[in-house]
């Protein structure tokens, strides 16, 4: 495919999400370590140094949350509490059984979902302040039954957590509030400081740094999944609004320098059309990220989009509603010109932590699930145990393992 003078492939683009992961892995580590061997001592350090501000404490205090609703406008707050309202609905009436029970009379099989003791959430700052991401985690986290949700954000230029923010925070539920961004944030939350209780999990969305950290600290804490610099990929026909689909690309372009936002049309007029409005609205913009191709159909675009597995997905096409079930790999998937990804990102109900890079071929997006493990549970009788004795008796034997034969031939002694 080609429009203007860039080759677009799934694998090039793969390979511009991909590498600068592999490069700030190593660029993260020493950050990591760091945290780890001195703790509040390098949050502090390190922050002056990447955020270039002192800050007036690491945890923030009750009273600072309190104070915050004074500062924030009442129809926000109103906002905040419609979005959580929708996130609320959605995750509670999609989340799994907790408990489940097979009664096969002789055998019993169960399986429950445990909620994860406590977790840590990412909300990035920086750039702009995400307070619908504290919503996105913080009520999913609610509803799982999480004990300890503890939020890490950059501070602002003063050292202090946007009063925004800790308004989200608080509506969504989470415990703890700390002013410190960036991978150093991960590693705390990853390993503790004297300041911050390290953490069984950690969740959400930031920048390459943040990213990588979470990759690497993986090895030891579970996270959600590598969800870093934004991308949608649309997929439009000449029936589609060009207005409308240059404005979800840029959408996207605004969340960071990094962000990628890939157009592929069957119209090579609503492609030109696409490219100038995008010039016209998008001057501050990393228009270089925006990649706009004309594809032969909807078929070739939509396996195109399978091999990139996008974060945002939308179909803006005729009859778009009939290719749903052809989506193989997205992080969410966003039908018809009046669903732009915006919508999601803030009231829509689903979850905008998102896997990013082509992960959405290996994780889901954030839900209630994402805060639970299950266990598995059997009790067999007598019967029950005599009916499967001699398969697993035989199957312990070939293995080697004569003292799990044994253990089932006592139990079966008359």
């Amino acid at each position: 495919m080609r429009w203007g003078f860039v080759m677009i492939t799934p694998k090039s683009l793969l390979t511009e999400r991909r590498k600068p992961l592999d490069e700030y892995i190593e660029k993260v580590r020493t950050i990591v370590e760091k945290v780890k061997n001195e703790g509040d001592k390098a949050l502090i350090e390190l922050t002056k140094k990447f955020d270039g501000v002192e800050l007036q404490y690491i945890k923030v205090p009750p009273e600072e949350i309190d104070a915050a609703y004074e500062e924030v406008d009442d129809e926000i707050i109103d906002a905040l509490e419609v979005a959580k309202q929708n996130i609320e609905r959605f995750h509670s009436i999609t989340c799994v059984e907790r408990e489940t029970f097979i009664d096969f009379g002789d055998v019993v099989l169960g399986k429950r979902y445990i909620p994860f003791e406590s977790v840590g959430i990412y909300i990035p700052g920086g750039r702009a302040s995400y307070p619908s991401t504290a919503l996105m985690a913080g009520v999913p986290a609610s509803i799982a039954g999480v004990e300890r949700t503890a939020a890490c954000t950059p501070p602002d230029e003063n050292g202090r957590v946007k009063p925004l923010t800790l308004v989200a925070c608080d509506i969504a539920g989470i415990n703890e509030v700390y002013a410190v961004g960036g991978a150093q944030a991960i590693a705390a939350l990853a390993y503790g400081t004297e300041s911050v209780k390290p953490v069984d999990k950690i969740v959400g969305p930031g920048n390459v740094y943040v990213t990588a950290a979470k990759i690497l600290v993986s090895k030891d804490v579970p996270i959600d999944m590598p969800a870093g610099p934004s991308e949608v990929l649309i997929i439009a026909d000449e029936t589609a609004n060009a207005r409308f689909v240059a404005l979800d690309a840029l959408a996207q372009l605004e969340h960071d320098p990094m962000a990628i936002a890939v157009v592929l049309t069957t119209s090579e007029k609503l492609a030109k059309n696409v490219e100038s409005i995008a010039k016209e609205l998008g001057r501050n913009l990393n228009l270089e990220n925006l990649k706009i191709a004309v594809v032969k159909n909807v078929e070739e675009a939509i396996e195109i989009s399978n091999r990139f597995a996008p974060e945002h997905l939308e179909l803006i096409f005729d009859g778009a509603d009939n290719y749903l079930n052809r989506i193989k790999h997205a992080g969410s998937v966003f039908v018809g010109e009046y669903s732009p990804v915006a919508a999601g990102d803030y009231a829509s109900g689903t979850n905008h932590i998102l896997p990013t890079a082509g992960y959405a071929k290996r994780f889901s997006g954030l839900s209630v699930e994402t805060f639970l493990k299950h266990t598995t549970f059997q009790k067999l009788s007598k019967d029950g145990l005599r009916r499967i004795g001699q398969a697993v008796i035989k199957l312990a034997n070939a293995e080697g393992l004569p003292l799990h034969a044994k253990s089932i031939e006592e139990r079966l002694k008359e």
